[in-house]
C-alpha cells in the first residue's frame, strides 16, 4: 500500500526520523515500538503529510493513488462544549463528506466503536476510554483504508483495553491497513502481523509477529541416555534440530516436528523424562532490539 524509502526528518539538532524504509502491506497490523523520543509519532506524522520531509520519500505502491488515512494522535484534543455526535458532524464536514451523508456517516462510525448511545453526550463528560473510542470514530469518517492509531490503549483499564483491541481487531477483518503506536506490549502482540522496533529514529527491528516469536523459541526433549546411536537420523529431519547428549533440542521450525521426534524416540526404546517448551516473549525482543 505505501513505501517508505530513506524517510529523514530533524527538529532543529535533533533527528527524529533517520534514514527510514520501510512498507507497508495492504491488509496488515503493523505495531510501532520503541521508547519515548525514537521517532514513531513524527513517522505516523510523516505518512499522514502532517510533516514534510526533509529527506526521502513516502509513495503509494505499484503506482496507485494515495489511499485516504484516518490519524487518531496519542494526545486527543476535543471542543469540550461539542455533543459527540456534533464533533463528529464537524469532522465529517472538514473531510468533505456531503451535507446530506453527513449524519448516516457519523452512525455508521460510532456504531463501529460502540458508542450510539452516547451520541448526545457532552465530550466534556465523556471518561478517558470514551475519549479514545471518539478519537477511534474520528479516524473512521470517510471509511479510509489506512489508519494510524498513535497510542490507541493509552490511559485505559484492562476492560478498555481489550474493547480497543476488539475494535481494532475488527476493523483489520474489515481489511483495514492499520498502523499502530503503542507500550502495551502484550496488545501488540494479540493484535499486530507485523513488528517494527524504532529507537534514535531508525529501525532496529523488524519482522512478522510470527517469526519474532518464533525464531528463538524451542523445546528440549530429555532421554533416559545417549542419543548417539540414532542422532545422524534425528538430525537429517530438519536444521534445526541439535543433539546434546541425553536431550534433543527443536528450534524455530522444527518445533513443528515434536510428536514426530517423539514417536522416533519411543519406538527407538528410550524413556522421555522431561519435555521443556520455551517461548520468547515480545518483551524480550523489544528489550535487545532497543539496548
Amino acid at each position: 500500500m505505501i513505501e517508505i524509502l530513506n524517510a529523514t526528518k530533524s527538529f532543529y539538532q535533533v533527528t527524529a526520523v533517520d534514514d527510514v524504509s520501510l512498507s507497508i502491506p495492504k491488509g496488515e497490523v503493523i505495531g510501532v515500538l520503541g521508547p519515548n523520543g525514537a521517532g514513531k509519532t513524527t513517522l505516523f506524522k510523516l505518512i499522514a503529510g502532517l510533516l514534510k520531509l526533509d529527506n526521502g520519500r513516502i509513495f503509494p505502491t505499484n503506482h496507485q493513488p494515495w489511499p485516504a488515512i484516518g490519524y487518531k494522535p496519542d494526545r486527543l484534543l476535543f471542543p469540550n462544549h461539542l455533543r459527540v455526535s456534533q464533533y463528529l458532524e464537524m469532522v465529517a464536514g472538514l473531510s468533505n463528506i456531503p451535507g446530506h451523508l453527513r449524519q448516516k456517516t457519523v452512525f455508521d462510525s460510532l456504531v463501529k466503536v460502540d458508542m450510539v448511545n452516547m451520541a448526545n453526550r457532552r465530550l466534556h463528560d465523556c471518561s478517558k476510554g470514551m475519549r479514545q473510542r471518539v478519537g477511534l470514530a474520528q479516524v473512521l469518517i470517510g471509511n479510509p483504508p489506512l489508519l494510524l492509531l498513535d497510542e490507541p490503549s493509552n490511559g485505559l483499564d484492562p476492560t478498555g483495553q481489550a474493547d480497543m483491541n476488539r475494535h481494532i481487531q475488527e476493523l483489520h477483518t474489515a481489511g483495514k491497513t492499520i498502523l499502530i503506536s503503542s507500550h502495551q506490549l502484550q496488545d501488540v502482540t494479540q493484535i499486530c502481523s507485523h513488528l517494527i522496533i524504532l529507537n534514535h529514529g531508525r529501525i532496529h527491528y523488524q519482522n512478522s509477529m510470527e517469526n519474532a516469536l518464533a525464531l528463538r523459541s524451542h523445546i528440549i526433549i530429555y532421554t533416559d541416555r545417549d542419543l548417539y546411536p540414532i542422532q545422524d537420523t534425528l538430525i537429517t529431519l530438519h536444521e534445526d534440530i541439535l543433539i546434546d547428549g541425553k536431550s534433543v533440542m527443536l528450534r524455530s521450525e522444527a518445533m513443528k516436528l515434536r510428536r514426530q521426534i517423539l514417536t522416533m524416540l519411543l519406538t527407538a526404546d528410550y524413556d522421555i523424562i522431561h519435555v521443556e517448551e520455551k517461548k520468547v516473549t515480545l518483551a524480550e525482543v523489544y528489550a535487545e532490539a532497543v539496548q
